[in-house]
Parts: structure tokens; C-alpha cells; sequence
């Protein structure tokens, strides 16, 4: 007598763990995909930010030239304040170069900083804050205003901004003219 033995294939379950083992992987790679995302988008938000406080600092903290007028051969005299959210500073803090033309062709420089600046009645000003005008005796000994001259006038405020400035002189330049 012969048995007959039936033999049935079930593929059902090797299909569903397939497909199971698809789902994992998708999963895994969302998952992967995600964490690149994030970590690339927190990145760029503390550069930006990093960038926007740099530029804050640098737009903030720098000097506004209100008027700079002839007051004798070898020194002029700058009405000033610090431009708003300027972080208070000394005097010391901000230096002055003034650009002017030498003899030939060759450049020349005068340079010395803001410490010494006062309130408008001569009243010693210490540390300079925003929203306050301030007076300085820029001396220029070596750059002297010079008939129709125009001459550079760089402010850099330490830890801040850069202020740029072009001193124009007339034909015959004498006490009380405005150069800036």
C-alpha cells in the first residue's frame, strides 16, 4: 500500500516577511533621512545667528560724525555720538586715522584715538553712551587741511564698526569751515 502524501506550499508567510522586512528598512532610512535634516537645519540656524550677532556688533557699536569743522592748522574739531544700540564705550576705544596726500605722490597719515571727548560744555564725558552728543579735538599734525584736498577720515571703534569719512577742503581753508 502506498501513501499518499500531500504536500501543500504555503508562500503566504514568506511574503508577509517580505514585506515586513521592506517596512523595516523604509523605516530606517526615514529615520536616517530625518536626523540629516535636522542636524543640517540646526546648523544653519546658529550660523545665521552667529552671523546676525556679528553683524549687530559690527552695525551697532561705531561712531556717526555729526560735523567736523576746520578749527586750526593742525587740528579739527568733530561733533559726534555712537550710533543707536551702540554698547557703551571709552574714549579710548575709538581711534581715528586721517588719509591725505604727502609730498610726491606718496600717502601720509595722522592718528590718535577719541579719548578726551566731552559734553558740549567741555564736561569731561568718560564713557560714551548712545542717544548723547559728543565733541573731540582731532589733531592732524601732519595731515593739515590743504586747499582744495580731499582727505580720508577712517573711525574704528574697538570690538565695533568702521566709520569712513572724506574731509573736503576748499581753496583757502581757515577756522570755522565745515569739512564733513
Amino acid at each position: 500500500m502506498k501513501n499518499k502524501i500531500n504536500e501543500n506550499n504555503d508562500e503566504l508567510a514568506a511574503i508577509g516577511i517580505g514585506a515586513m522586512i521592506v517596512f523595516i528598512a523604509l523605516i530606517l532610512v526615514a529615520a536616517v533621512a530625518a536626523a540629516v535634516i535636522i542636524q543640517t537645519a540646526e546648523k544653519l540656524q546658529q550660523n545665521a545667528q552667529a552671523t546676525g550677532d556679528d553683524t549687530q556688533e559690527q552695525m551697532s557699536t561705531k561712531v556717526v560724525l555729526l560735523s567736523v569743522v576746520v578749527k586750526d592748522v593742525n587740528t579739527l574739531f568733530a561733533t559726534f555720538e555712537l550710533a543707536p544700540g551702540s554698547e557703551p564705550i571709552n574714549g579710548i576705544g575709538i581711534a581715528y586715522t586721517v588719509i591725505c596726500e604727502g609730498v610726491g605722490a606718496s600717502a601720509v597719515y595722522a592718528d590718535g584715538s577719541f579719548n578726551g571727548a566731552t559734553f558740549h560744555d567741555t564736561t569731561a564725558a568718560g564713557t560714551l553712551i548712545h542717544g548723547t552728543t559728543y565733541v573731540v579735538d582731532i589733531d592732524v599734525t601732519g595731515c593739515s587741511p590743504t586747499a582744495n584736498a580731499v582727505d580720508i577720515m577712517i573711525i574704528a571703534v574697538n570690538g565695533g564698526g568702521n566709520t569712513y569719512e572724506e574731509l573736503q577742503y576748499n581753496s583757502a581753508p581757515t577756522a570755522g569751515d565745515v569739512v564733513v
